[in-house]
């Protein structure tokens, strides 16, 4: 049995960068000999609809299909607040599978949930606010409608706006609420959580009502390079940093 492995928010940029880079040789060195590589939401900084030829991607995407045909790789894929628009036809195209958020599912011998990990962080009401808005299929519809350069504006005013809201926020408020996190432990029964978003990568240990619980937040790629493994033999999940 081969391991699984874990990454989220790297915030790729189409073109030749680092990042997009050090993916590759992730994808070479350690993606390409796992049983499944789960990618937790902000894959890509921006992608607003499966109709951008994004042939600054196309490398990027080819190694994505690589990685599910040829290195027998399952690949799933689960939004993030900034990549929220990708579709079914881009899934195809890359040859990964969409997951919801959240997603439960057996790891081992534990009860895991996988999330993106901003609906944890429930302090941070006008964020709450903006995703809900954005992630309305009526509102996504009415967006898709827009020419492809219109909706990259869009993404650009909500980034600049973004931008000036984090500069005005407390820290605490951008992480995750404590009393969420148990809540949903309890609302999901699982003794695992993996998430990103928050760019704060470490491993949180609790006891909720008498159970164990374990909480792994991956890091950003721009700062940490950080990816979870999940190993069969020993039934655990470490952070280790790619870098």
């Amino acid at each position: 049995m081969k391991d699984s492995v874990f990454i989220s928010d790297l915030h790729l940029l189409p073109g030749e960068s680092d990042a997009q880079k050090l993916f590759m040789r992730f994808a070479d060195d350690v993606a390409s000999g796992a049983d499944q590589l789960y990618i937790l939401g902000d894959f890509l900084e921006v992608w607003w609809g499966d109709d951008d030829p994004a042939e600054g991607y196309q490398p990027l995407f080819d190694r994505l299909q690589k990685l599910a045909t040829t290195d027998n790789t399952d690949v799933f894929l689960m939004h993030g607040n900034r990549d929220f628009m990708i579709g079914q036809a881009l899934a195809e195209r890359c040859g990964f599978t969409l997951i919801d958020d959240p997603c439960p599912f057996t790891l081992g011998k534990n009860n895991a949930l996988l999330m993106h990990g901003d609906t944890l962080c429930t302090d941070d009401i006008e964020y709450q606010q903006f995703r809900k808005m954005v992630r309305d299929p009526l509102w996504q519809q009415e967006v898709m409608k827009k020419t492809l350069e219109e909706r990259y504006q869009l993404a650009k005013q909500f980034r600049d706006d973004s931008k000036q809201s984090i500069s005005n926020k407390a820290e605490d408020i951008m992480d995750v609420n404590n009393e969420e996190v148990e809540r949903v432990f309890d609302e999901h029964d699982v003794d695992l959580i993996i998430h990103g978003h928050t760019h704060r990568p470490a491993i949180h240990d609790y006891t909720i009502n008498g159970r164990d619980r374990k909480r792994v937040v991956l890091g950003d790629w721009h700062e940490h390079a950080l990816y979870a493994r999940f190993s069969d033999t020993s039934q655990s999940v470490e952070l280790i940093d790619f870098r």
